[in-house]
């Protein structure tokens, strides 16, 4: 079945065919029960913000140095460096697995929706579990973590991933890496070059949460009634939508003081 048909139009409630929920979508869901009904029902979407060039650089030349290591069956020295026994992922799909709009995927019978999403890595242990990976870069003085309240999303990111990889008949480790880079600013100059420090950081994933969340997204979906907003990251109401409330209060405001 073509499940992309379906990937640009609204959806409709009660429908019969599939409709695609991406792994974004799902975090987008998370954030905002009320962003993600706009998004998937009448198609208003949240402004777009800039392309992390830079970051889908680093991607690009990761995937290429762990594919060097995948060709020779052999561990990357990231993976000696950190005693992770563990070899790049070798798989036929691996590279439909990694496409935007294709990736890893699975229909969800109960609700009809097709969960998709795209790995950036997968490495396999001597126990032929899968591990998912995911690659990182940022630019900051102290040393990389995982720690902060925002970063949430990347721990649900990585652990729908597992899941994926699980309703697709694998055995997945419960533990995934972050291969996390960090562009050093103590340097004397720029010199055409950028100089990274690279950590692999290690998270227990737990996909218990992510069927509960298809099954909440599906009545989401198929409620006429705009659902509340959500929490923004740092605490408080969505950023997006106490910036729509607040526009929409002065447009009011601005078009009654007119007609006055």
């Amino acid at each position: 079945m073509a499940y992309g048909r379906t990937r640009s139009l609204p959806y409709a409630p009660g429908q019969t065919t599939p409709f695609k929920i991406s792994r974004s979508k799902i975090e987008l869901y998370k954030q905002c029960p009320r962003c993600f009904w706009l998004d998937a029902r009448l198609k208003i979407t949240r402004p777009n913000s800039p392309p992390f060039n830079i970051n889908k650089a680093i991607d690009e030349l990761f995937k290429k140095e762990f594919d060097t290591y995948r060709t020779k069956g052999e561990p990357h020295p990231l993976m000696l460096d950190n005693q992770i026994k563990a070899i790049p992922f070798a798989h036929k799909d691996l590279d439909k697995w990694r496409a935007n709009f294709t990736g890893i995927g699975t229909l969800h019978a109960p609700t009809n929706l097709f969960i998709f999403g795209a790995v950036d890595d997968i490495w396999v242990n001597n126990n032929d579990e899968l591990i998912v990976v995911d690659y990182k870069a940022t630019s900051k003085n102290s040393e990389v973590n995982i720690d902060s309240d925002w970063q949430i999303s990347y721990k649900r990111q990585l652990e729908v991933y597992q899941w994926l990889l699980r309703q697709n008949g694998f055995k997945v480790n419960d533990t995934g890496y972050f291969v996390y880079a960090n562009g050093r600013v103590d340097l004397d100059g720029f010199n055409d070059r950028v100089e990274f420090i690279t950590k692999v950081i290690p998270y227990t994933g737990n996909d218990s949460w992510v069927e509960k969340t298809i099954d909440e997204i599906k009545a989401c979906l198929e409620n006429n009634t705009m659902p509340s907003i959500g929490k923004a990251a740092m605490g408080g109401d969505c950023d997006f939508c106490t910036y729509a409330k607040a526009r929409t209060e002065l447009t009011v405001k601005a078009l009654s003081n007119r007609l006055k």
